[in-house]
């Protein structure tokens, strides 16, 4: 598989020069797309990704049932934070939730006009690499969100996730251990971020909790980017 790997900058910096990709895999594990499998986990029937969090406010004000969720701390107008150790006991079956956050979901619609776009992170590792696996050994462009490009959690996590789609054997303990490491988990840990629960670092490192890969594609008139997920077997 041709894979090349880039943070959400050099994507953008790319479009102005190219075609879109055709295959796009958005990396976010701490922790952006780990809360949003969580989020599909407790029921929720789809995500959109905000542009910005006059966006989301927008769009929860015209949908008032929609749930909205941001980085950091609680604010007047969202109704959950970024941490997966938060969402865990959310019910949200049935329910649309609006996802702004300052990393993943900038990286997602950075490559929306890409024939495929999928969002990742450890949990849902394996079904991401078998949905690859499909599409032929099409090049992928894989999107490293955090700390713009150099984030070791998203990297190692997406690197993992290449040698899985490629069919070669990986020790997945290598690349754990390496976002086990990073300047993301440390942050969570120490409580420098806001909007934390405790396990987060840990549910962020559970590999493959979840059966389903996740897809953002641009719907509707107003043409949001909507994720949802793929099962796989």
């Amino acid at each position: 598989m041709d894979a090349r790997f880039l943070g959400t900058a050099e994507v953008t910096r790319h479009a102005d020069l190219a075609e879109a990709p055709a295959v796009a895999v958005v990396v976010d594990v701490m922790r952006a797309f780990t809360v949003a499998a969580w989020a599909f986990a407790q029921g929720a029937e789809k995500i959109v990704l905000a542009e910005s969090l006059d966006e989301a406010l927008a769009l929860k004000a015209r949908h008032p049932d929609w749930v909205t969720l941001k980085d950091g701390p609680a604010a007047p107008g969202f109704d959950a934070v970024n941490s997966p150790g938060l969402l865990r006991s959310v019910d949200l079956r049935g329910r649309t939730v609006v996802q702004k956050t300052t990393a993943g979901t900038v990286g997602a619609l950075a490559v929306k006009e890409a024939g495929l776009v999928l969002c990742a992170s450890f949990v849902v590792a394996e079904a991401t690499a078998r949905v690859l696996r499909t599409r032929g050994g099409e090049p992928v462009t894989f999107v490293v969100t955090g700390e713009d490009g150099r984030a070791d959690e998203d990297l190692a996590c997406a690197q993992y996730i290449a040698r899985r789609a490629a069919g070669e054997e990986a020790d997945a303990g290598e690349f754990l251990r390496r976002a086990a490491g990073s300047r993301a988990a440390a942050e969570l840990t120490e409580g420098i971020r806001q909007g934390t629960h405790p396990d987060d670092v840990e549910l962020c490192l559970e590999l493959d909790r979840f059966p389903f890969a996740m897809a953002a594609a641009l719907e509707g008139p107003s043409s949001l980017m909507v994720m949802k997920t793929i099962p796989v077997h």
